[in-house]
């Protein structure tokens, strides 16, 4: 389980993730990751932790599979959750082969679309999410 300070659960932030952040694709998930510079509602401009947030449709299977994709990827994002930048809004979106994938096969999409946003934020380009 994700602590609470580290959960998406608004769905204003979950559209602000995806709609503003950068995505990148693998196989079996896309990850959305949209970084803040400054948060309005703190004083101070000191940026909370991160946070993330799961979209598991039925495309990846039945409640019992959709429930075991998100635990998975709960699991996954809360190892990683020390690597994102303060203040990152995070979403994971299933992809429909996700239902019949192994964990360590989650870990590697997971780990690979982390490590693209990473390299696309230290690319140079303005916009870019930055650590």
């Amino acid at each position: 389980m994700l602590p609470t300070e580290n959960r998406l659960r608004r769905r204003q932030d979950f559209a602000t993730a995806v709609r503003r952040g950068r995505r990148a694709g693998r196989p079996l998930l896309v990850v959305h990751l949209r970084r803040q510079t400054t948060d309005p509602h703190v004083p101070g401009g000191n940026l909370p932790p991160a946070r993330a947030g799961f979209v598991v449709s039925k495309a990846v299977g039945g409640s019992v599979q959709r429930n075991l994709v998100k635990r998975r990827l709960r699991h996954l994002v809360r190892e990683r959750l020390s690597l994102l930048p303060p203040g990152s809004l995070v979403v994971v979106r299933a992809l429909p082969g996700a239902g019949s994938a192994e964990y360590a096969q989650l870990a590697l999409d997971l780990d690979a679309a982390l490590r693209r946003l990473d390299r696309d934020t230290h690319g140079g380009a303005e916009g870019r999410v930055a650590r």
